[in-house]
């Protein structure tokens, strides 16, 4: 054999060889399983966290820089007063289930959400709309009774995701939507499986065959799960303290980002001693709050000093008006009544932040000779029954992630038992203002009024450490809506 023909068969073994193939199955860890599979009917953030983007879409969607952007609906135009939506549809699109999109299956999913039989846990945004109006396939038209400055912002949220009559019933635990991804399995106290969508209608965007969600409560677990590569991203480590080791590992992305969730230890408002003002304020005097974030989350965290998000343009920062003061804490306790001490307890998810801040609080509250009790709760069932359902608590603590949710403390029958109607009527025009320095303005004032009221003790925003493969990207670094957003991910090598 000549060294000619050698050369010529080695060239060709080159150019033939197969081209790498990157690799498309994800596994993405998570801190709590979901109770179900449909946002639009329960509360439990880690439905949105599995489904949103991912399974169902809406008319529009929240970008990763927390912006309004065409979804289902192509575009869209408002009324001069205000009160007129008209969307326009995607053509071609389709359920999982093979059926088709159209206008009726809108119109069905918000009369639904709005229904007096709603459990939808956002039901106030859809409380505007009068009419919705079909007049073709493709066309919708949504009126509403009055003004709703962030309409189309809450139309983003998973809570308003487009779901069809036909297989509404059984979403929460076989969920059809018309996302990039199918629902393929649940095993429950591990893992959902999802599937790439053949007949997507954006299907060329989508870069992985298959999702997997893995839930993984134990912070010590997340870190070595990721470490042996059995999952390949947790958007949201429980392990703060070991977040900056993952930051010097080369064969990770650690990004300390942020989210709209604002951590409070809510107070039963209408049970003693939190009815009274001067105990609530007493308990905040008692919080020294940078403390708390470095003991609980290794110095990650912004403080706050009412319920709005930092991220928000509309955010003033109220941490100056109940400032740490045990010694103005001791003289309230007094005032009130509980100059020779208080005893209450405190109900705590088993979520690494929740559990951590409740031993700490309960050792600042000590100081001023206030004893908390600490009662461990099982998250989301336990803790959604006994103190979000049945308000059967003194003190609990979670972060509420939802965006713009300043509003949840002028709910009637939510579970801090609040009640404040100059608040409430500032929400509701402020919910009404389309002039965006005005209402801005409006959720100052209200910012002020929860600041100086304390219905919780308001704590610190929460912090987004997401650690995934370095050769991962896509991956969201901020949480401008609760989400694990894995349509944009792939790989690279």
């Amino acid at each position: 054999m000549s060294k000619r023909f050698l050369a010529a068969a080695l060239l060709l073994s080159v150019s033939f060889a197969p081209a790498y193939a990157a690799k498309t199955s994800l596994v993405v860890g998570m801190p709590i399983e979901p109770p179900g599979l449909d946002p639009t009917v329960a509360a439990p953030v880690a439905i949105r966290e599995v489904t949103w983007a991912n399974l169902y879409e809406g008319l529009v969607r929240i970008d990763r820089n927390g912006k309004v952007q065409p979804l289902l609906a192509k575009s869209w135009e408002i009324s001069p007063d205000g009160l007129t939506y008209t969307f326009r549809l995607q053509e071609g699109v389709k359920f999982h289930d093979g059926t088709t999109f159209d206008s009726a299956d809108v119109k069905f999913a918000f009369d639904r959400a709005r229904a007096p039989t709603s459990t939808n846990a956002q039901k106030q945004i859809f409380a505007p709309i009068d009419a919705i109006e079909t007049p073709d396939p493709q066309t919708v038209v949504i009126k509403l009774k009055e003004t709703s400055g962030n309409f189309l912002y809450y139309l983003g949220w998973g809570d308003a995701v487009i779901v069809a009559p036909e297989t509404a019933e059984n979403n929460k635990a076989n969920p059809v939507g018309t996302g990039p991804f199918k629902f393929k399995s649940w095993t429950r106290g591990d893992r959902v499986e999802l599937t790439r969508n053949p007949d997507y209608w954006q299907k060329d965007k989508i870069k992985l065959d298959s999702v997997t969600f893995r839930f993984i409560s134990d912070a010590q677990a997340q870190v070595a799960a990721l470490r042996a590569g059995d999952v390949d991203a947790f958007p949201n480590l429980g392990a703060p303290e070991l977040f900056t080791e993952f930051q010097k590992d080369k064969r990770f992305s650690a990004v300390a980002g942020n989210t709209e969730g604002e951590i409070v230890a809510g107070m039963n408002n209408a049970k003693k001693p939190f009815d009274d003002v001067r105990v609530r304020r007493a308990l905040m005097h008692a919080i020294d709050r940078k403390a708390l974030i470095e003991g609980a989350y290794s110095g990650f965290g912004q403080p706050i000093g009412s319920f709005f998000s930092p991220n928000n343009p509309a955010f003033v920062d109220m941490t100056s008006v109940i400032p740490y003061d045990t010694a103005k804490a001791k003289a309230l306790l007094a005032e009130a009544g509980y100059g020779n001490g208080l005893s209450i307890t405190i109900k705590s998810p088993q979520m690494a932040y929740a559990s951590r801040s409740a031993e700490l609080i309960a050792a600042m509250l000590s100081e001023v000779g206030v004893d908390m009790k600490i009662i461990p709760t099982e998250f989301p069932a336990k803790w959604i029954e006994e103190v979000f359902k049945n308000k059967d608590y003194d003190v609990t603590i979670v972060a509420h992630t939802e965006p713009l949710d300043i509003d949840i403390f002028a709910r009637d029958n939510y579970y801090f038992n609040y009640k404040n109607d100059k608040f409430k009527a500032l929400i509701a025009e402020a919910a009404k203002t389309t002039d965006e320095k005005a209402r801005y303005a409006k959720y100052a004032e209200a910012q002020k009024i929860l600041a100086e009221d304390v219905p919780a003790l308001f704590l610190f925003q929460l912090p987004k450490l997401g650690v995934w493969n370095a050769k991962l990207k896509g991956m969201w670094e901020n949480s401008p809506v609760p989400a694990n957003d894995v349509t944009e991910v792939s790989w690279t090598e």
